[in-house]
């Protein structure tokens, strides 16, 4: 059974201020319970930033948690995929890009986030794509 990744992302998109910095980052992702959070810079989605990027570009690298905005470290341009593709394709996508989460989009504009976490709750109840 192929399900779309409509029904598997979270629609609720975390944003955090490009002028934000990588603490406030750190402590958004605890509060609202994510890995990642999308970059917002004048009303537009510039870039992603992750646990991940967190860890090896921030902390690893010795940066200043407090003085140094996620714009340093946010990986950009934001990886997408479009919303009527199959889990195996997002799957395929994150392994190719090395990555955690994909922005969903529906005609060019992202309308969710899907993470491997979600990959995995679909293969527990739905089995292989």
């Amino acid at each position: 059974m192929k399900r779309p990744l409509a029904v598997m992302m979270n629609r609720t998109i975390r944003t955090i201020s490009a002028g934000a910095t990588l603490l406030d980052a750190a402590r958004t992702m605890r509060e609202v319970r994510v890995g990642a959070l999308m970059v917002a810079e004048d009303d537009r989605l510039v870039g992603v930033v992750s646990e991940t990027d967190l860890v090896r570009r921030g902390m690893a690298e010795g940066r200043d948690l407090q003085r140094e905005k996620v714009t340093a470290i946010m990986s950009s341009p934001i990886i997408t995929i479009e919303i009527d593709r199959p889990a195996s394709d997002a799957s395929d996508r994150m392994s190719e890009k090395g990555i955690r989460h994909l922005a969903v989009t529906d005609g060019g504009k992202i309308v969710g986030v899907i993470s491997v976490r979600d990959l995995l709750r679909y293969y527990k109840n739905w089995g292989a794509f």
